[in-house]
């Protein structure tokens, strides 16, 4: 079988990619959102999106978000040591985006987006009432990240098992999660791009024994 030739296009990160926007953000994705609620050591509230997040292990079950920068939500994880993830659907996703504006410490972004925060089962930071699926979380880990160089960069990476889980029961038809019918947005690349998942975009494929 003959490979069709094609033209590369290769560079190395650290001495720039040569191109109208970086790709790595659209080659790894689209990529969940963890919408993050925190509580501050006074009681001040907040509520973020961060894109760089996924689940990293089943049994406990371990989710893990990255912020670039040192905000809001990582000085309220670092200081009360937990936090709460909030699905992020199409039907909320323009409070979503509106959580996300730069604002002052002060702000509380449930007030901002109009969202109910809703008592949490265990942890002290609220849930969003208005989003289908709510994950509590207790903090593992909190590192600041660093290249091969050694030198950190401005990313904190936050690791925390979920000890609480709160769903919609109507996405559970005959007791399984529905994906689809949950709705979650996805983040792009691009300044703007979002995805969803739709039941049209499904196919099954089981692992081979």
């Amino acid at each position: 079988m003959t490979t069709p030739s094609k033209t590369i296009h290769s560079y190395e990160p650290r001495k720039g990619h040569g191109l109208a926007h970086d790709p790595i953000a659209s080659i790894v994705g689209p990529r969940p959102i963890g919408w993050i609620s925190s509580r501050s050591e006074d009681g001040q509230l907040n509520l973020a999106p961060y894109s760089f997040f996924n689940l990293f292990n089943y049994k406990p079950p371990i989710v893990a978000f990255s912020s670039v920068g040192f905000k809001d939500t990582i000085r309220n994880v670092q200081a009360t040591r937990e936090f709460v993830v909030n699905l992020a659907t199409r039907a909320l996703a323009e409070q979503v985006n509106l959580s996300s504006a730069a604002v002052s410490s002060d702000v509380n972004e449930f007030d901002l987006t109009g969202l109910s925060p809703v008592k949490s089962q265990i942890v002290a930071a609220p849930r969003v009432g208005e989003s289908p699926v709510n994950l509590e979380c207790k903090v593992l880990q909190i590192q600041q990240l660093a290249g091969l160089d050694g030198k950190p960069v401005e990313t904190w990476m936050v690791t925390g098992e979920v000890v609480a889980v709160h769903i919609d029961t109507e996405l559970l038809p005959e007791g399984s999660y529905d994906t689809t019918k949950a709705a979650p947005i996805l983040r792009g690349g691009g300044p703007a791009d979002y995805f969803e998942i739709t039941q049209q975009a499904l196919f099954k494929m089981y692992r081979p024994k």
